[in-house]
């Protein structure tokens, strides 16, 4: 397990060989810590997330499981089924499809990954996207927080001028 900086114990698991990023614990605990301050969310004592690094395999399982869709996705996020305890839930990212994103953006690895952590988080605590108002408040607070990390905004390429 790793302790998160601020208010929030972060436990790590690496489902697939293929993660080898350097230094991931200090990577996520600073973005969560970071996502925590610019969203100003308010964690109970003892809050816990928990991050699985899986493959595309692992994340199509749990993609079809749960929303009904039979393929690899990014990013999942399971918000915790109860308030008793002060977990706010679990977060999966699957390697093979963050790669090729990563590649066909042209981003690296490592600033997706974070990307994609900061994305699920925000989900666990409550913002959404369904439509283009949401979208709009949880794009502007991804921005916000990579930012501060030094990740470029990963929506400017979707903008026109």
């Amino acid at each position: 397990m790793s302790e998160g900086r601020s208010s929030i114990a972060i436990d790590i698991s690496v489902a697939s060989d293929a993660w080898s990023l350097e230094k991931i614990e200090d990577r996520i605990g600073t973005a969560i810590d970071t996502a925590i301050r610019v969203s100003r969310a308010r964690l109970e004592d003892g809050a816990e997330l928990s991050v699985l690094l899986c493959d595309d395999a692992f994340i199509r399982g749990l993609n079809r499981q749960w929303r009904g869709q039979d393929k690899p996705t990014n990013v999942l996020s399971f918000p915790a089924a109860t308030t008793f305890t002060p977990a706010l839930g679990d977060i999966a990212i699957a390697y093979e499809t963050t790669a090729q994103e990563a590649a066909a953006e042209g981003k690296s690895l490592s600033d997706h990954f974070i990307h994609l952590l900061i994305h699920g988080f925000l989900h666990l605590i409550g913002y959404d996207h369904r439509d283009e108002a949401e979208a709009a408040v949880m794009e502007k607070l991804e921005r916000e927080v990579l930012a501060e990390l030094g990740i470029a905004d990963p929506y400017a390429r979707f903008e026109t001028a």
